[in-house]
């Protein structure tokens, strides 16, 4: 069964377009009969994800840091979870688990996890890259200033070796091909 990382927003302060947009991954990925590996929140587009998800019929993965669990922030939607120490154990844990990596819009934890697979992948540890769902245009600031990074030679090789960008689900089915 293919593993579908998903690295997304906990908040729920944000435009409704975001919840749809992630609600349309959801539902992709549930009716694909593939599996969500997330970060086990209940709020924001983490929660929207899952909920979608489930009600298409896809099976889900919840990677839970204890802080989460600390504070009763765990969704009641995962079929399994995964219990982590930390953020940086959750991140590992996700680009472990995940045939592919989705980053839908969010904010400094999704940016953390961005540019932590990036950098994981830049030095051997994994081959996977990032495909953003780039909602609304929401991560063109970032990949312009990855692209004038790379540039002034900060980044060794192709940014096509670490990351792809959809902006719909046609384009993310394209990408997606097994």
């Amino acid at each position: 069964m293919i593993k579908i990382g998903v690295f997304c927003a906990a908040s729920a302060s944000i435009d409704e377009s975001y919840f749809e947009s992630a609600s349309q991954v959801g539902k992709w990925i549930g009716e694909n009969g593939y599996t969500l590996v997330y970060g086990g929140a209940d709020m924001g587009l983490m929660e929207c994800v899952a909920k979608a998800t489930k009600a298409s019929g896809g099976n889900i993965i919840g990677v839970v840091p204890t802080k989460l669990e600390e504070n009763d922030r765990v969704s009641e939607l995962p079929d399994q979870i995964v219990h982590t120490q930390n953020l940086s154990d959750r991140k590992d844990e996700i680009v472990a688990l995940s045939d592919y990596l989705i980053a839908l819009p969010g904010g400094v934890g999704t940016l953390d996890e961005i540019f932590h697979t990036i950098a994981a992948a830049s030095i051997g540890y994994h081959h996977k890259k990032i495909l953003f769902y780039n909602t609304n245009g929401f991560y063109n600031t970032l990949l312009k200033a990855l692209s004038e990074i790379a540039e002034k030679g900060f980044i060794r090789h192709s940014l096509s070796d670490y990351y792809d960008v959809v902006d719909s689900l046609d384009q993310l089915t394209e990408r997606i091909r097994i």
